[in-house]
């Protein structure tokens, strides 16, 4: 396996390391460590041919999102178990030997746990005091929802298009007086076109049945536990490249994401 590091820089506090792997040889999750595969900005341009294996992916890092190869879904990692979510948010559990375009990962090693309720502006006004100072916050709500509203996308042949439009015909559902748990991750701004800046959060059920995007959600009582990252390593699949952080087209990020 040949690998040589890109880039090794700090941005906005956080030590990235851009790395360009052949048969993906990975160390083992290291605390506070994130490890990603891709970048929002090649799943922009439609790279969704997918470069490692969940198996891979989980070794370093037991919470995380993404997705799958061809856009197979809304991709979740839970205490190190992988589900992925089709187009109406029916959970499947994937096979290991299935690949990853673009997916983050993290050991859940949280610093703060505190218990909350309210809607997803709250929250993440909360989850913004609580992690400030810290440049990336692996994310976990467990509890009773009022609402999630969800959203995930039908699985794409070839030629890809790109994810703008590939999500015109993204499958929009809810979940009402659901228990479950939401994962994901905060992103500073200054990482846009690498990753989605800001909040970027996947849902799913107690039963492991139904689950996807998070677009809104109001948590009626539940526990919030943070887990804060300062080294993010990126791999890069061939054909793919860092880019320049901080340059991503964040109108076309919040557009494809459904943020704010």
């Amino acid at each position: 396996m040949s690998r040589h590091v890109l880039d090794d820089r700090m941005i906005a506090g956080l030590h990235l390391v851009a790395l360009r792997t052949s048969g993906h040889d990975h160390d083992v999750a290291h605390a506070h460590v994130a490890a990603q595969v891709g970048t929002i900005g090649s799943l922009l341009d439609a790279n969704y041919d997918g470069s490692m294996t969940l198996s891979e992916l989980v070794a370093r890092g037991d919470l995380g999102i993404g997705t799958t190869n061809g856009l197979g879904g809304e991709l979740l990692v839970v205490d190190g178990a992988v589900f992925l979510a089709d187009a109406d948010g029916v959970i499947s559990i994937p096979q290991f030997s299935e690949t990853t375009p673009f997916a983050v990962v993290c050991p859940e090693d949280p610093f703060t746990q505190f218990s909350a309720s309210g809607t997803r502006s709250d929250l993440e006004a909360r989850m913004s005091n609580e992690g400030s100072g810290r440049s990336v916050l692996g994310i976990r709500i467990e509890g009773t929802f009022d609402v999630v509203s969800l959203r995930s996308v039908e699985r794409q042949t070839k030629p890809y298009p790109p994810l703008a439009e590939a999500v015109k015909d993204q499958h929009m559902f809810s979940c009402e007086n659901v228990v479950g748990t939401i994962v994901g991750f905060c992103f500073p701004d200054a990482l846009a076109g690498i990753e989605v800046p800001g909040f970027h959060l996947h849902f799913i059920n107690a039963e492991r049945s139904r689950g996807g995007h998070v677009m809104e959600y109001v948590l009626r009582q539940g526990t919030v536990s943070l887990t804060e990252v300062d080294d993010l390593h990126v791999e890069l699949p061939a054909g793919v490249d860092l880019g320049i952080p901080g340059e991503g087209d964040r109108a076309t990020i919040r557009a494809v994401e459904g943020g704010k």
